[in-house]
């Protein structure tokens, strides 16, 4: 029998979402820091920063398909473990090489946090599912607005190394927490009861066969990649081309998760009373509108904090409009795979994040012509993703 969650559980649930934005948002502005401590080259800084998202993409399958077989506590326990391992390797770095090991042990155990977060709330919560999500979510935010504050005062004040150690600090405050407050919802499933590896993958090749599901995940992907290529652009451009201090990255990245929450708080005016469609058609059409004004801007000469920032409140914004529907629509083309199609959603945006933000590093030349050159593919990839369930809706309206 699963026991009652009280104030102290619920604390702990959401203190371990935070493990997300303490091995991605609070690197963000290390990656210039990083760059001139180890005489590295753009690509080779960005991969410290996209190996935590490549990883954790991953890790949000493994994470989901293990605690269904084997319990949540035991898998949420080793990944809040690795993530404090990782966080060590990352302090004591003295080669690139140390310290992108260091982020992929740091990246496998932060891929635990928000996937096993959801999944306990779904095990605990019941009836409640929708407003104990909704209040995760919330504290979830907290963390990107807070983190890359933290970071810049920590690396202007003791140096990038000071970063990790935070991280190594708070982490170990959630692990004890954890230990303590979050007990077992879920226990393992009997050997006999557990789902075959080609039944998962039967699973995945059931919800891929719909055009629809595929471009509702893929949306949220290339929508997330334009935040992410557009906010570690900033924090480079804004240290190398601006001057200016680490902590000033910090208050200027707030312009981000409010405008996610600008874009949430609409999305709950507006409710079911839009198509999801629609609702991710639009914001699509944000993000491509948003970025090419950025280029249009920034190519004409005028390259200010503002021009940098100012965009990524919208693209934010786009995100919180669309997100919210790309995954209700991709959850209903199957109900029975909802779990699975989260999953995968998660997944594509860790990915696409990833891959988009690796591809600004290679192209990075100390100008902003390979920012525009990034969010203008993944402002258009997006569009086209975006208008293609509400096409084919139309269609068989018309048909």
């Amino acid at each position: 029998m699963i026991q009652k969650p009280g104030p102290a559980f619920a604390l702990a649930l959401a203190s371990i979402s935070l493990i997300g934005p303490l091995a991605v948002h609070l690197f963000m502005p290390v990656i210039p820091a990083v760059k001139a401590a180890l005489g590295i080259s753009d690509a080779l800084a960005q991969l410290t920063f996209s190996i935590a998202l490549f990883v954790m993409a991953f890790a949000t399958l493994v994470y989901g398909s293990l605690s269904d077989r084997y319990g949540r506590r035991p898998l949420l326990l080793s990944g809040l473990c690795l993530f404090l391992v990782g966080s060590a390797v990352s302090a004591l770095a003295d080669s690139v090489a140390t310290l992108v090991f260091g982020r992929l042990i740091q990246a496998i155990g932060a891929g635990c946090g928000i996937t096993l977060v959801r999944a306990i709330a779904q095990d605990v919560y019941g009836r409640n599912l929708v407003k104990a999500i909704a209040y995760l979510t919330m504290a979830y935010t907290i963390g990107p607005m807070i983190a890359p504050i933290a970071g810049g005062i920590l690396i202007d004040m003791f140096g990038w190394r000071s970063v990790f150690i935070f991280a190594l600090a708070a982490g170990a405050l959630i692990t004890l927490n954890a230990y303590w407050a979050v007990f077992e919802s879920r226990p393992p499933v009997p050997e006999s009861s557990r789902k075959s590896r080609q039944s998962v993958l039967r699973d995945y090749a059931a919800l891929f066969r719909h055009l629809t599901f595929t471009a509702f995940v893929l949306q949220s992907g290339f929508c997330t990649a334009s935040f992410l290529v557009t906010a570690t652009a900033a924090s480079t451009l804004l240290k190398e081309m601006l001057h200016r201090p680490s902590t000033e990255f910090g208050f200027y990245f707030l312009a981000f998760p409010f405008g996610f929450l600008s874009g949430n708080f609409i999305t709950s005016r507006i409710g079911t009373r839009i198509a999801n469609e629609t609702m991710v058609f639009a914001g699509s059409l944000l993000v491509l509108a948003t970025v090419m004004t950025q280029s249009f801007v920034q190519l004409s000469g005028t390259i200010t904090p503002l021009t940098l920032f100012v965009p990524g409140f919208f693209i934010s914004m786009a995100q919180g409009i669309s997100l919210p529907y790309a995954q209700a629509g991709a959850m209903a083309i199957n109900p029975k795979l909802a779990g699975t199609a989260a999953g995968i959603g998660v997944f594509m945006q860790n990915f696409a994040g990833a891959a988009f933000a690796q591809l600004y590093g290679l192209l990075a030349n100390g100008t902003v012509l390979p920012l525009a050159e990034t969010t203008a593919i993944t402002g258009l990839l997006g569009l086209i993703v975006g208008v293609t369930p509400f096409y084919l809706v139309r269609r068989r309206r018309l048909a």
